[in-house]
Order: structure tokens, then C-alpha cells, then sequence
């Protein structure tokens, strides 16, 4: 598929869709034998279920249920379904993506699987079983107790300075020192950790898969040891530990997709203790039963983790000083939540709403919402990134998914030397242009004059293979483009590799890119001087799989951003 084809097809198809026409028609799903729709169902967990859900009712993705009817506030009703679109036509827009944020499987998924991923979703969801807080317990294993742990550093590394590495189809996590660029050690975690927290200390790792499965590793060990595992759920996105004086590390809080709840556990044992259901009502007065935990930070001013619920619009702020009588403040903002990060001041945590366009500001002093305001499509921010804007103060900024921009939000604070931009306060004060669609991170440091950005969603190759680069002295030049890829000094593969998730060292003068290929392929991390935008060290190895998520221990410790 050339460059000039693939946007011209999805619009094409995109345009059928807003006039109502469908490629195909069927009344009854496809036929599937028993073992197709085993590896079908493996295929979504894997790869779709996160966008769309477990029951596919749809959220930073459409819904994919067979059938399905909404009605506007006018009760007008609309009809669709994976069922009316067909099979060709799905698999048309499975494999070469959608202008909407969604990546082309054609590079990733055989012709094979990409009909089989078309049929499968035309048939009724399964809906997996729930898991309790006794499941939970069955799970745990503590491997080794802590009057059995090291009482100090066992090993020479600068641990403020290690990066915890996302293996995501290997299921596994590189621990590799920031310092010297080795890779330290590779350790076995749940399928593609989607985020690896730190304690308060910056002893422990906590790492949780998309399977659920929880995990704390000790880097005071000679080598990095995994102490402790337990299973949240069939399905999981994040956990973060109790921060505030008097309680660190005291609890873990694990976030589910599926069963949709949040549990506390012991700290530093993963002992579960309790469970919380986000099962009821949305924003908008309607039930739903599966509002999935998208993220969980916890609080610098108060004993409290504040807990987003995708498809409610509800975040909630869990108060932790008595886990047996729990008490929440639960804030209406808007759906469907998905990630976010705290602004420079720390008192406010910014969370984009996805699918509504629009990004939600807490106060966590007040314990109410400061503001809901209106972005482009599909803001998707990761942790976001802050810095003090020229002419609008201090600012906290987003990518996209399904728009070419990232979008600049002026943030309120206390300081006096600020109190000149409170006008600005809340409003998207300006869009930086990107050369497309398809954001995940943004990222920044203190110590630097750069904005990264990536696209790898980006269905085209030279976009999505390389990242781009803001002069923070001058936001009105064009960023400068990185061919991470080319720069990685890897053969060219059929498949895109993925330059992934900009992260600055400890020291704030590195910036490291996962360079994201197949798991057939060699991946790599990519290193730069952020000072000169030079190419520093490329990082690979057999080991090396598909790598995504990068955490360095002292920016995740403090929230460097």
C-alpha cells in the first residue's frame, strides 16, 4: 500500500460510513470452528481489547459489537454493527487503520488472522469470568518475605538512574542502567506491563501486565529479584503505591480493565486486602457494566490515590488512611478517561477524557474538578509534559491520536510570579503542528529547552519511525525530525518500526526511544544528546523484544515530566 493510497482508502471508507452505506450486509455472524475463535479471542486480549473493551461496547475505539443502537438527545436512534460492515470491509480497516488514531495491521497480522479478527468480531463477545478478592489470594506468591530481604544495596548501580523497559511481546521487563547503557538484567513479568511504578524509596519496581499479573522487584539485590507476584484480574493497566509522609509503600493499588474494579494490597507483599467495584453509573445517568480502571496516581498533598474510570467519566479520589472504611470522593468530568499527569505545581492532575475530546483538571487540594476543556481529537497525553510557556506561563501539554497537533493548556498556580497568566488559566492556549495524526507521549525535563513527541500510530512509515522535536525558546519553528529508525542502524524490515515513548534520563541531558519492531524483527533503544539532538548510543540485543514503555527510576520516583 503506497503512501498516497492507504489515507485516501480510509477516508474513502470513512465517507461511506457518514453516509450511512455499508461495503457489505450480513443478518448472521460469520462460522467459526472452536479453535478459530480461541485464537481470535488471544488476537483481541492482545491487540483490541484495550481501545474497545472486553465486551466491545467501544471507548478510545469504536464499539464493535455485532449489533448496536444509541440515541441523541433529540431521540433520534442510529443503527450499526460489526455485522452491517461485513467482513471485506473490516478487514479493510483492520489492516490499513483509520484517520482516527487506530494503526494499520497489515505490518503486524498476517492476511490470515486479519480475516479472522474480521469474522471473530461479528460474533457475540464472550464475557469472562469475574475474579474475586479470594481469587486474588490464590494468586499471590511471596517468593521472598521481607525479613529475608536485603537490608542494604547489595550492588554498585545508580539506581535513581536505571530504566525500567517494557519487553511487551515477551512478557518481560530489561532493567538496564542509565549510566553505563548495559542492560542490567531481563526479568519474566505479566504479558506487555503496561506501567512500572517505583516505591518511595526507589528500592522496589512494581510492574503490572496486561493479563493482570502484578509483580515487585528488589534492585537491592546483586542482581534484580522478583519478591512478591499476585493477579489483579484477566486484564490490568495501572498500580501505584501510598506516597504521603506516614504511609509509603504501605499499600499498592491495582487497577482492572476486566473484572472492572480496583484492589489494595500490602506494599511490600502484595497481600491482597481489598476490592472495589466501578461497576454503575456514567456521567451521563446511564449504567454500564464494564467502566475499566485507565489510571491511578497517587497524591503529594494528601494520602490519597486518585483513580480514573474510562468509561464512567468518574475519577475518584480514594482516601487510604482507613482501608476498612474506605472513604472516595467521586468528581463527574468526562468520558471516557483514559491517562494523564500531574501539572508542575503538583496540586493538579490533568486527565484526558478521549473520546469526548477534552482534557479534565482535579484539584486534589479542594477535592473538586477545576476545569473541563475542550481539544482536539482524541487527546492522548501519557504523563503529559510541563514547562513555562513564553507568553503563557506555566503549561502542560497533550498529544493526539486523531489530530496533527499538540495541544498547550495553561495550568493555574500559586506562585506570584505566575498570577499575570490566570486569564489563560484552563484554555488550550496553543497547537503545535505535527506532520500527522497518531501521538501516544509527549515528553520534557526541568533541565531542558526540547519538546519530544512521537506518532507511532501513525499508519505511514516515515512518521511513525521517527520523532519530533520542539525548540521550547521557539514554539513557532517547526520540530525537527528524528529518523530513529535510520539512526538505530538496523536493516529496514518489512514491518514499521515504531519509535515509541521519549524519556529523559535522571540527569535530564539523555533522551531514550524505543525503537518498537515485530517480534520476528530486532528492536532496539535509541539514545540522544538532548542538548545537540545528536545520536548518543543504540542499545540492542536478542533480548531486546518489542520494547514500548520506558520508566527511569527518579523521574517516575517524583513525576518528572
Amino acid at each position: 500500500m503506497s503512501i498516497v493510497t492507504r489515507p485516501l482508502l480510509t477516508g474513502f471508507i470513512a465517507g461511506l460510513s457518514l453516509l450511512g452505506l455499508s461495503v457489505a450486509h450480513a443478518n448472521n455472524p460469520p462460522d467459526m470452528t472452536a479453535e478459530e475463535k480461541e485464537s481470535a479471542k488471544q488476537i483481541y486480549f492482545e491487540r483490541c481489547a484495550g481501545c474497545h473493551g472486553v465486551l466491545r461496547k467501544g471507548a478510545t475505539g469504536k464499539n464493535l459489537e455485532p449489533h448496536w443502537e444509541k440515541t441523541d438527545a433529540d431521540g433520534n436512534k442510529t443503527n450499526g454493527g460489526t455485522l452491517k460492515l461485513g467482513t471485506k470491509r473490516l478487514e479493510k480497516i483492520i489492516a490499513y487503520g483509520t484517520e482516527g488514531g487506530m494503526v494499520n495491521y497489515d505490518d503486524i497480522l498476517t492476511k490470515e488472522e486479519i480475516n479472522l479478527m474480521a469474522r471473530y468480531i461479528q460474533n457475540t463477545p464472550d464475557v469472562p469470568p469475574e475474579f474475586s478478592l479470594q481469587d486474588m489470594k490464590d494468586s499471590w506468591k511471596l517468593i521472598v518475605p521481607v525479613d529475608q530481604r536485603p537490608k542494604k544495596q547489595l550492588n554498585k548501580i545508580n539506581l535513581k538512574n536505571v530504566f525500567a523497559i517494557t519487553l511487551r511481546d515477551a512478557g518481560k521487563l530489561a532493567l538496564v542502567d542509565g549510566d553505563t547503557h548495559k542492560i542490567w538484567k531481563v526479568l519474566d513479568t505479566g504479558y506487555a506491563v503496561h506501567i512500572s511504578r517505583l516505591s518511595a524509596s526507589g528500592r522496589y519496581v512494581y510492574t503490572v501486565g496486561r493479563d493482570g499479573l502484578t509483580t515487585i522487584i528488589d534492585m537491592w539485590y546483586e542482581e534484580p529479584t522478583t519478591v512478591a507476584t499476585v493477579r489483579l484480574g484477566s486484564d490490568a493497566r495501572s498500580v501505584d503505591t501510598s506516597k504521603f509522609e506516614g504511609f509509603e509503600d504501605k499499600y499498592l493499588i491495582g487497577g482492572t480493565y476486566w473484572p472492572p474494579q480496583f484492589s489494595i494490597m500490602d506494599g511490600e507483599t502484595l497481600e491482597p486486602i481489598k476490592v472495589v467495584s466501578t461497576r454503575g453509573q456514567t456521567v451521563d445517568g446511564e449504567y454500564h457494566p464494564e467502566p475499566r480502571v485507565a489510571s491511578i496516581v497517587a497524591s503529594h498533598i494528601k494520602p490519597e490515590w486518585v483513580v480514573n474510570v474510562k468509561e464512567t467519566g468518574q475519577i475518584m479520589l480514594v482516601d487510604y488512611t482507613d482501608i476498612k472504611n474506605l472513604k472516595t470522593t467521586t468528581i463527574e468530568s468526562a468520558k471516557f478517561l483514559h491517562d494523564g499527569g500531574w501539572d508542575a505545581s503538583k496540586r493538579y492532575f490533568m486527565v484526558a477524557a478521549n473520546a469526548s475530546n477534552k482534557v479534565a483538571a482535579v484539584d486534589t487540594k479542594t477535592g473538586k474538578l477545576a476545569a473541563l476543556i475542550d481539544t482536539a481529537k482524541i487527546p492522548h497525553p501519557g504523563r503529559g509534559a510541563n514547562f513555562v510557556h513564553p507568553k503563557f506561563g506555566p503549561v502542560w501539554s497533550t498529544g493526539h491520536l486523531g489530530a496533527d497537533v499538540v495541544s498547550l493548556i495553561s495550568t493555574a498556580s500559586d506562585e506570584p510570579q505566575y498570577a499575570k497568566y490566570k486569564e489563560h488559566n484552563w484554555k488550550v492556549v496553543q497547537e503545535l503542528k505535527m506532520p500527522g495524526a497518531g501521538n501516544l507521549f509527549v515528553k520534557t525535563h526541568p533541565k531542558s529547552e526540547h519538546l519530544w513527541t512521537d506518532a507511532p500510530m501513525n499508519p505511514e512509515r516515515e512518521v511513525a519511525e521517527s520523532v519530533y522535536v520542539f525548540d521550547l525558546n521557539d514554539l513557532d519553528k517547526e520540530p525537527k525530525r528524528l529518523d530513529v529508525a535510520k539512526d538505530s542502524g538496523l536493516p529496514e524490515s518489512k514491518a514499521i518500526r515504531r519509535a515509541v515513548h521519549p524519556e529523559f534520563n535522571a540527569a535530564g541531558d539523555e533522551v531514550w526511544i524505543s525503537l518498537w519492531g515485530g517480534k520476528a524483527d530486532q528492536s532496539a533503544i535509541v539514545i540522544y544528546d538532548d542538548k545537540t539532538l545528536k545520536l548518543k548510543q543504540v542499545i540492542t540485543d536478542p533480548a531486546i523484544v518489542t520494547p514500548t514503555g520506558k520508566f527511569n527510576v527518579y523521574n517516575t520516583m517524583y513525576d518528572v515530566y
